[in-house]
């Protein structure tokens, strides 16, 4: 079992987001083991029926152990937004406390759950970062299968590319099929295979819509999908002016580097050093390594990419509270020389108050005019994250 940098408070009701599969039941267990606990399992059929027919079942449950027990939780509450008003309830007049699963965030903003209005705070579950692999990581197994913490029980590549094949059907099936999220599957089936190919380029929906055969708005509502369902995020275009940021299209990044390859239908295929698809996982898998971190470290950083008219672009712009803006070009390649840090030599001068910073699988330590060049483990907590 790996020892997961999320740190929710016992000091408080929560919640846990997170995709299917990233291991929040299991980190429960963990991480209320010494606890007397109530456990609801929604993923249960029979769970689900008995909740959904009488939600006040969770009522007379706490009534008759409430010396009994100190949390209650509730796997998958998406399943059942109506159990929130229960929980809002025992909170204010029982003073329990809940912990709370889900991997849908849209099933509880449809059915106008407002997540306890502060009473349960909010955490987020990811595939495993590689400071959480800790010894077991390796970079190329990383960016071939991702770092869901079922691929290190599968011993074999075949097993990791069925695991990967089933995990997408699941998805397609339990997350938006079952949910009646969307009224037709199969352009959304052909929609998550374009959006894998196009993962981390920026989106262009009518490009997309013409590929999967559907209207722009259509394609921007799949992408919300996606975001609400906790398999990926939108990195948004850098500009100092909020309104010129919203009148440009954003980047998408899948949670995963493993799903991307399966929904993309390549996970058979190997990922060689020195490819594009190589470059491309690498840079995918840093993004997500960032974003991941910045949540379990409570950062509250902001993400961005910025591209310019002529097509120049930075990978990754950080607003970092209190600090300047981080300047980030991402290569994966052994050795990097000035033509890596062109860009950000460029771009720095553009700015007040910015560092500029060069990850790759360089292991050496250089500093190409403003750009500090680092090994991106390093790199990464030289960032603050």
């Amino acid at each position: 079992m790996f020892l997961r940098s999320i740190t929710p408070l016992k000091s408080n009701s929560f919640f846990i987001f997170g995709g299917r599969g990233t291991g929040k039941s299991t980190f429960l267990h963990s991480f209320l083991k010494e606890k007397k606990n109530l456990w609801i399992d929604l993923l249960l059929p029979s769970t689900e029926e008995l909740y959904a027919t009488n939600p006040t079942v969770l009522t007379e449950q706490i009534n008759a152990n409430k010396n009994k027990i100190e949390w209650v939780v509730i796997d998958e509450v998406q399943k059942n937004p109506q159990l929130l008003d229960l929980v809002h309830y025992h909170i204010e007049k029982d003073q329990l406390k809940f912990a709370l699963t889900g991997s849908s965030a849209r099933k509880l903003k449809r059915g106008s759950a407002n997540l306890l209005a502060g009473r349960a705070f909010v955490n987020h579950l990811f595939p495993l970062t590689h400071r959480e692999i800790g010894g077991q990581f390796n970079l190329k197994d990383s960016l071939q299968w991702g770092t869901l913490p079922k691929i290190y029980q599968l011993q074999t590549d075949l097993e990791k590319q069925e695991f990967l094949r089933a995990y997408a059907q699941t998805y397609l099936k339990e997350e938006i099929w079952s949910e009646h999220i969307i009224r037709e599957l199969k352009p959304f089936r052909r929609f998550l295979e374009v959006a894998a190919q196009t993962n981390t380029q920026i989106i262009n929906y009518s490009n997309i819509a013409k590929d999967v055969d559907a209207d722009p708005k259509t394609i921007q509502s799949y992408y919300q999908i996606l975001e609400d369902t906790l398999v990926g995020f939108l990195l948004e275009p850098f500009d100092y002016s909020i309104r010129k940021r919203q009148r440009k299209n954003p980047k998408f990044y899948f949670f995963d580097t493993g799903l991307v390859r399966a929904l993309e239908k390549t996970v058979a295929s190997e990922i060689s050093p020195g490819s594009f698809e190589y470059g491309r996982a690498f840079e995918h898998f840093i993004i997500n390594e960032i974003f991941r971190l910045n949540h379990y470290g409570r950062k509250d950083y902001s993400l961005y990419y910025l591209r310019t008219k002529d097509d120049a672009e930075i990978d990754l712009i950080i607003e970092r509270p209190g600090m300047p803006l981080a300047l980030i070009e991402i290569k994966s390649k052994c050795r990097v020389d000035e033509r890596d840090t062109a860009p950000l030599n460029r771009f720095y001068k553009s700015f007040k108050n910015a560092e500029a910073f060069l990850l790759s699988n360089d292991p050496l330590i250089k500093k190409m005019g403003a750009a500090l060049c680092m090994p991106w483990q390093e790199g990464l907590k030289e960032i603050g994250v």
